[in-house]
């Protein structure tokens, strides 16, 4: 399994027979260079959205088109999109399960908001979400944006994920100290991996206390467009 960050809340993820793409923000992120966004892309057989806020959702109709792959995320969301860009979708709504190919998708919740500008005001459809993404032996929770839930501990009985990409740069989201203690408090994570952190200066720019809070877990601090195997 590779897992590959592209700067923000943006991954790659490589696992069993998937090529997974979540929340690829592309265009105007800073952490990104254009050079890469054909390497971040290359093969990728589904889009994963966990909310339609630009840093996440920017590119998704253009990018969806241009590699003919479906986009998997809440049902309303995705009905949005299917009707109005005319994309390939997978709707579904937390709790329910989608499986893409060998691997096994559900969709949990987050607190967070949803939404993105129209000509007549902003477009509500659909609401906030994480996932919980299993294969080869693994499952990585992906947070999405979100804050600490008591949620977590029901999500950690259910599912057991061994990886947590969480958000933690503060402002939007939890901020490291924040996800230290979800992660103490209601997982037995392996591993983390903070994201939703460095690209603007009001977010946090270290994980030092994320890795402070959490003595015995591996965390990574990821490069972007570096490989974490797992």
């Amino acid at each position: 399994m590779k897992i590959i960050w592209l700067g923000h809340a943006s991954f790659r993820i490589e696992i069993a027979d998937q090529v997974l793409l979540i929340d690829p923000w592309l265009t105007g992120n800073p952490m990104l260079d254009e050079a890469h966004h054909d390497a971040a892309t290359k093969g990728a057989t589904h889009i994963l959205l966990t909310h339609a806020h630009f840093d996440h959702a920017a590119d998704l109709p253009d990018l969806a088109k241009q590699l003919s792959v479906p986009v998997v995320g809440q049902f309303d969301l995705m009905g949005w999109w299917e009707e109005s860009a005319g994309l390939d979708v997978v709707g579904f709504n937390k709790g329910g399960t989608v499986h893409l190919g060998d691997v096994a998708v559900t969709m949990v919740h987050a607190t967070h908001s949803s939404s993105f500008g129209g000509e007549n005001g902003p477009h509500v459809p659909g609401t906030e979400c994480g996932f919980m993404i299993e294969g080869e032996g693994h499952v990585i929770y992906v947070s999405g944006d979100t804050d600490v839930m008591a949620d977590m501990g029901v999500f950690n009985d259910l599912h057991h994920p061994d990886i947590g990409i969480l958000c933690a740069g503060g402002h939007f989201t939890m901020d490291m100290k924040r996800a230290a203690y979800a992660a103490k408090t209601f997982f037995d994570f392996k591993t983390v991996i903070p994201c939703h952190y460095k690209t603007f200066p009001l977010l946090e720019q270290s994980a030092e206390s994320l890795k402070d809070g959490l003595p015995g877990v591996d965390v990574i601090e990821p490069e972007v467009m570096t490989a974490i195997e797992i």
